[in-house]
């Protein structure tokens, strides 16, 4: 399949102004991706034509509106291989699905003495909530170290997984880094001692072709605001089997078959996991951005990407004062540096100013900071829509920020 950038760029509203009297550069797409027509059309539309509560109404618009939002979640099976839509739940994003993992699934299952296990490169929606688990009963939350590269030390996993691992926690690929994980390997080698593996995959089903089943992972969550969709939508992949164990997360309407004050019947899955009105509009725009990922292609835009990132790698590496932090053999969409004497808030305020824009913070992930020795970095990283143009103006503008502070 060809690949037309200039088209691409085309779908996509918000990239078609200035900003500071220069024209945008966006950069900062493992923060939020932007939003093409197709997924715009898809959340006004219903809206305009369709508002309605789902499960509940018999009238046309409750119908039209159920029909869109169980659609969505088909769609979604689809995109990840799930082997059923009752696999699939409605949350509000990667963040609270983990959160949701760990109250439910860990709350029935964790007890004193057990044992966690995450990545020293995981972000905190995958460690806070295994915290405050561990925390809660006494459990031990362990690390799986990173090396200066930013690749996991995968000959230490077998050492610290053990009998008493309930669960191991691996981002798919690092919003830090760029870093991708070996998950297939991890997971096989967690399930070999009992273990139950949850991947973070907020960053990664935009980049690349994701099939659960193959996998063989327990959990697997992702956020659409990163893959090209709404805000405030995500789903939660689980086994069916551990679904049907797992106590409902939060209690009210729809997640219930019968209450009464004695006692309560919950519904059948995935509603189960779904109390209340859910972010109907988000789903159904949720959905429009899985289509339009699938008719493009992820493995053509992965190409595409990649080629960027290499170009924006050669330039850091050619360009005097950058220290690029993640450097590992296999990389996507990110590319985290430092600037010699330049703080990124800094960096990322005179780049805003050129028209660029980054991210410069820990980006949620202070371990990673930590293992490098800096209080933060600057991060471009790169979607479909990216032009080596773009990474042009990128540089530019560093250039600037260097000429300012020398």
């Amino acid at each position: 399949m060809s690949f037309d950038v200039a088209a691409i760029r085309r779908e996509f509203p918000v990239l078609h102004q200035q900003v500071h009297g220069r024209d945008l550069v966006y950069l900062d797409n493992a923060a939020t991706t932007q939003k093409p027509k197709a997924v715009i059309d898809a959340v006004s539309g219903y809206y305009a034509h369709d508002n309605a509560n789902v499960h509940r109404g018999v009238h046309a618009l409750s119908e039209r509106a159920t029909a869109a939002y169980e659609g969505a979640r088909e769609t979604l099976r689809a995109l990840l291989n799930a082997a059923s839509t009752r696999e699939i739940v409605f949350v509000r994003g990667a963040t609270e699905a983990i959160n949701l993992v760990a109250a439910s699934w860990g709350g029935a299952n964790i007890r004193a003495g057990d044992e966690v296990l995450v990545t020293e490169m995981e972000h905190h929606s995958d460690i806070v909530p295994w915290q405050m688990l561990c925390e809660r009963v006494g459990a031990v939350l362990k690390v799986l170290p990173i090396d200066a590269r930013g690749e996991l030390c995968m000959e230490q996993l077998d050492a610290l997984l053990t009998e008493r691992t309930k669960l191991v926690g691996v981002v798919h690929l690092s919003n830090a880094l760029g870093t991708i994980n070996p998950v297939a390997e991890i997971i096989a080698r967690a399930h070999a001692v009992g273990a139950k593996v949850l991947v973070d995959g907020a960053q990664a089903v935009a980049h690349m072709r994701i099939d659960v089943q193959a996998l063989d992972c327990d959990f697997y969550v992702t956020s659409a605001h990163k893959m090209y969709g709404p805000t405030g939508i995500g789903i939660l992949y689980a086994k069916e089997a551990l679904f049907e164990a797992m106590p409902p997360y939060q209690g009210g309407g729809d997640m219930i078959r019968m209450v009464t004050f004695e006692k309560t019947q919950y519904n059948e899955l995935p509603y189960k996991f779904e109390a209340g009105t859910p972010n109907i509009a988000g789903a159904i725009g949720f959905a429009a951005a899985a289509d339009w990922l699938s008719a493009r292609d992820v493995d053509v835009l992965a190409d595409h990407e990649q080629a960027l990132l290499s170009y924006a790698t050669e330039r850091a590496s050619a360009f005097g004062g950058l220290r690029l932090i993640g450097t590992a053999a296999k990389r996507a969409t990110v590319l985290s540096f430092t600037m010699d004497g330049v703080h990124p808030h800094d960096l990322g305020t005179i780049l805003d100013r050129e028209g660029v824009a980054i991210r410069a913070g820990h980006h949620c992930a202070m371990p990673v900071m930590q293992h490098f020795g800096v209080p933060a970095t600057a991060r471009a990283s790169f979607a479909a829509y990216n032009t080596r143009d773009e990474v042009d103006a990128l540089f530019a503008a560093l250039a600037v920020a260097r000429d300012m502070f020398a």
